[in-house]
């Protein structure tokens, strides 16, 4: 427990990427593979996905410290709770809800909310929030909503998802995306061909960085 949120928070930014995931059990296990193998041990569960508890807390129980499960499209505290009681390790949402925010804290938990405004988003950094989501207005504007946020805000965290390739995710970093989430390119296939992806994802966001 100690240092919880700062210890998971750490570790998403230094991954630099993370797989947005609906899937039972015995799949998620195989992307998990994947995503372990390919060096980035970060996956979302979306809530969107009726047994996505029951997922996390298999995939927790399996995989532990190699893996860091998080929940996604969590709309209410409730959720949220159910969600941390049954193994989330950071929560991201659609849209920036203050009792989402009390109830990661009060657990010590990563929070993403979507914002769609920088008034939304200084709000969310104020009550708490590891990263702001640029979503789901960065499918319209693209990398450069990343930029926007952080001129005023230069230390405003930014969790980036929607349309990330690996042709654009250079454009999404130079504009300032601190963690990109992946869809397909990091749930589709084998594991093998999940794990290929994944080390790909990982050397472009580790060549930026250096």
């Amino acid at each position: 427990m100690k240092m919880r949120k700062m210890n998971t928070t750490k570790k998403m930014y230094e991954t630099g990427a993370l797989a947005i995931v609906r899937a039972d059990l015995d799949r998620a296990c195989e992307i998990a593979e994947g995503l372990i193998k390919g060096n980035v041990p970060v996956m979302e569960m979306s809530y969107t996905f009726n047994t996505a508890g029951d997922v996390i807390k298999g995939l927790k129980e399996k995989y532990g410290d190699q893996l860091i499960v998080g929940a996604g499209t969590v709309l209410d505290a409730e959720t949220a709770r159910h969600a941390i009681l049954n193994g989330a390790e950071f929560i991201i949402a659609p849209n920036f809800s203050k009792g989402v925010a009390e109830v990661c804290n009060r657990y010590q938990i990563p929070y993403a909310p979507g914002c769609t405004s920088l008034t939304e988003a200084i709000e969310g950094l104020s009550v708490g929030a590891a990263f702001i989501k640029a979503f789901p207005i960065s499918d319209f504007y693209g990398p450069k909503l990343c930029k926007v946020f952080k001129t005023p805000i230069p230390d405003m965290p930014i969790l980036a998802s929607g349309g990330i390739n690996l042709d654009n995710l250079p454009s999404w970093l130079e504009n300032g995306a601190d963690v990109c989430g992946f869809g397909s390119l990091l749930t589709k296939g084998t594991s093998d061909d999940i794990a290929a992806n994944a080390s790909k994802i990982r050397t472009i966001i580790d060549n930026f960085r250096k």
